[in-house]
């Protein structure tokens, strides 16, 4: 049996994925009693935690394209969740408001997330959930240097 300091990367990142689907899956259950899809609660949340933003910076935080940004943004102003207003130096750009009914939803619906997250962590002490953070930090930080140094070098086609 090998021992687990001697895994291959490939392991860390099939159980990484495993977890990660299976958390997924406890967030997506807790914000389907509001019909509510990921990318417009992560658009609600983002607004709700980070304050108005434009289109393209909620659409990078996220990690949503310019299209599917406009559908998740219309689908929320369609609920009246959300608002449009002008970028006060660019008028291209469009920032995003929470509205008072928005405010509401997602404070609601984000204390129920928490708890569900918190119950899905309950494997961990909290000790064991701050060490993993930090791993899974330097573990993404230091992936993504190493892609933008391959990016820096690789040969154009």
């Amino acid at each position: 049996m090998t021992r687990a300091a001697e895994k291959p990367g490939i392991h860390t990142w099939l159980v990484l994925m495993k977890a990660h689907r299976t958390l997924r899956r406890h967030a997506e259950r807790s914000i389907e009693a509001v019909d509510m899809c990921l990318s417009d609660f992560a658009i609600l949340e983002a607004i709700l935690h980070k304050g108005p933003q434009s289109v393209s910076e909620l659409g990078r935080r996220i990690e949503l394209t310019s299209g599917s940004m406009t559908t998740a943004i219309d689908r929320l102003e369609a609920r009246g969740l959300v608002t449009r207003a002008d970028h006060a130096t660019d008028r291209r750009t469009w920032v995003i408001h929470l509205t008072p009914e928005g405010r509401a939803l997602i404070s609601k619906v984000f204390a129920r997330h928490e708890q569900a997250m918190e119950r899905a962590m309950r494997g961990l002490s909290k000790s064991e959930r701050a060490t993993l953070t930090d791993l899974l930090k330097r573990l993404g930080t230091t992936a993504d240097e190493q892609l933008a140094q391959e990016e820096r070098t690789a040969t154009p086609k």
